[in-house]
């Protein structure tokens, strides 16, 4: 971030506090967005004395005509490639506002930093070139701040005297761009005609504008109320590190949101430990005296030993955060490649990252198309609301309850893939009814998997009849039992037999025929087994919600083998069967199955050997965490 301009002081001269905004200003590259933060700082008087005319005399010694973008291009690469590129942060005063506005990139390539930027903002401005009108990248934008929670947008129509200030134009302008954003459900609070190059409209009223009756843009800002105080929130501390000092152990973290003291009972989330603060430190010299509140970066001290990492929150007992393994999330998508259900990404929230896997997406759409049409994969710079699985549990708040803990971003090999909002945790679990209460087993799972050397999980083998699938699991149950393992083989067409007896073959069926499935397996795989799956499973839908079931636990194995070497085998007579028309659901031909789109592992049985086949597997198992070394040694001996 470039601090171009020294932070004013936040008390006004009777001694109350004046309220701040955090302002984002988006639009799309060269509709002016530099041009009129830089004319803001001119018009209320917001420039260090002699920056104005410092910049001129450089542009006169360039042989350049003098911008008001030159303001902001802080960065010599910005100024001679003439874009926008990292996130700026400008602090000036309006009659009765602090306005901290974070002026952020319009290019494509940059909608990373403007995800940063819109982040941490109250309301936004989002600027359109008169000429130009509203582009996809606009609506994109507009998109962003709704996906972002920012629900105060004032539109400013820029460059009014490349259409003659036409109020006509303006109309025209103002109707689309309005229609598009109540259709996100936010109401613009104001929609402004300006040259900024001029001044139109800025600060003042001017004739060649006269036909407008509305706010200038400084009124406008002067409207937007502040967010609520962060520290009215509950207290969130996110833990970034652990120090020693002498005989102190001093946990470190800014506080996000509330405040603490000395004295303050507190829970260290997700693990749910309690202890109370005995000191509150700082670096170099000590805090000052009283309860520290939002936006102070801490040191504080425990009556206690605990354990305690990056990544934990800390909050205060009876206000704390929930602890999850699954969060609903609406996220702009910024990767090459598209977000598919089964996809492993990196989450980070806070201080914490985590590994995880999409288990489910809707309402996938380009924020581009007024008419958007849902898709089930979410490609770039599109938006989308997934649910996700975490590989560990971490504390999180929804963002209408703290924005500050309920936003995150996503990971895609090192690079950041996209961004959005928490929606709701524990997404997709369903409600327990109140006369039932689960038993839980007397053994921890760290128990069972010290003895098994593996941690549960649900190995879910699908692919056409005679594919190769109960022969593979048959194999795979040997192997890890062989190595002292706790595997479960769980055939389709067995429980086909007994349980799952009273179902047929209509899509609801097979959908319950699976669930119950899952749910077994699931079971099994909660009490440290390794629960083996052979099932044909055609419906992707299916797959996914044995998905949802299964969470961090689930592992697909996609079992391709082409249907002509499948026919041939026919080991249990499906294709014979249905040919005769005796075999419901199934048409012999397998094009009523539907290959998974981001399963763990993929086998085709016509090339490869059992025993090799099997290998993969294992090898999968252990890169996967489910497998501890001392199984992978003692398999790899059988």
């Amino acid at each position: 971030m470039n601090m171009i301009v020294p932070p004013s002081t936040s008390t006004a001269p009777n001694g109350t506090t004046r309220p701040q905004v955090r302002i984002v200003i988006v639009g799309h590259v060269d509709h002016g967005k530099s041009t009129l933060v830089g004319r803001l700082l001119h018009e209320t008087g917001s420039l260090p004395e002699g920056k104005l005319e410092m910049l001129k005399a450089a542009s006169a010694r360039r042989g350049m005509p003098f911008e008001w973008s030159f303001l902001l291009d802080a960065l010599q690469t910005e100024r001679d490639q003439g874009i926008t590129i990292d996130t700026t942060q400008i602090r000036f005063r309006t009659r009765s506002r602090d306005v901290v506005l974070i002026d952020a990139p319009g290019h494509a390539e940059f909608l990373r930093n403007m995800i940063t930027g819109a982040s941490q903002a109250d309301g936004a401005v989002l600027i359109i070139d008169a000429l130009e009108g509203v582009r996809d990248q606009t609506r994109r934008h507009g998109y962003l701040l709704h996906l972002l929670g920012v629900r105060q947008v004032a539109v400013v129509i820029n460059k009014m005297d490349r259409v003659d200030f036409s109020a006509e134009r303006f109309r025209e302008i103002s109707d689309e761009i309005s229609a598009h954003l109540v259709g996100l459900g936010v109401t613009p609070s104001a929609v402004i005609p300006i040259s900024a190059r001029d001044g139109d409209g800025v600060a003042g009223r001017t004739p060649r504008i006269q036909w407008y009756d509305g706010p200038t843009v400084v009124e406008a800002l002067d409207a937007l109320e502040p967010a609520r105080p962060l520290e009215t929130l509950a207290l969130r501390l996110p833990v970034q590190a652990i120090y020693k000092f002498d005989d102190r152990r001093i946990v470190a973290g800014r506080i996000e949101s509330g405040s603490l003291a000395a004295g303050d009972e507190i829970i260290i989330m997700p693990a749910g430990k309690i202890a109370k603060v005995r000191s509150v430190e700082g670096w170099p010299a000590p805090p000052p005296p009283g309860r520290q509140g939002a936006g102070r970066s801490v040191g504080i001290t425990l009556d206690r030993e605990l354990f305690v990492e990056r990544g934990d929150v800390i909050a205060h007992v009876g206000s704390a955060p929930r602890d999850t393994r699954r969060l609903r999330a609406r996220i702009f998508w910024l990767h090459d490649q598209p977000l598919v259900e089964g996809a492993s990404i990196l989450v980070r929230l806070g201080t914490r990252e985590s590994r995880a896997t999409v288990v489910a997406i809707e309402k996938a759409v380009d924020p581009g198309e007024l008419a958007s049409i849902e898709t089930r994969a979410i490609a770039r710079n599109h938006v989308g609301e997934i649910d996700i699985a975490l590989a560990q549990p971490i504390a999180a708040d929804a963002t209408t309850d703290n924005p500050r803990t309920g936003r995150l971003v996503i990971e895609v090999n090192g690079r950041i893939a996209g961004g959005g909002l928490v929606l709701s945790v524990d997404a997709g679990q369903r409600a327990i009814p109140v006369d039932i209460v689960p038993v839980q087993s007397a053994l921890r799972p760290d128990e069972r998997s010290a003895r098994y050397r593996h941690s549960g999980a649900v190995v879910w083998l699908t692919g056409l009849p005679g594919s190769g699938k109960s022969t593979l699991a048959r194999a795979l149950e040997r192997r890890l039992f062989s190595a002292g393992g706790s595997p479960v083989l769980l055939d389709g067409d067995t429980l086909r037999a007994g349980l799952n007896g009273d179902l047929g073959f209509s899509a609801a069926d097979r959908a319950e025929n699976i669930r119950r499935l899952a749910e077994v397996a699931v079971h099994l795989a909660r009490n440290g087994h390794i629960a083996i799956v052979a099932a044909v499973s055609p419906a992707r839908e299916d797959r996914a919600a044995a998905r949802r079931i299964a969470d961090t636990a689930f592992r697909e194995i996609y079992v391709a083998t082409p249907v002509d070497v499948c026919e041939s085998r026919d080991p249990k007579g499906h294709y014979a069967k249905a040919r005769a028309g005796a075999l419901h659901g199934f048409t012999g031909t397998g094009s009523d199955y539907q290959p998974p789109t981001g399963c763990e592992l993929t086998i085709d049985t016509s090339k490869r050997s059992v025993p090799n086949a099997t290998d993969e597997i294992e090898r999968m198992l252990a890169r996967s965490g489910v497998l501890f070394d001392e199984m992978v040694d003692l398999a790899a001996n059988i």
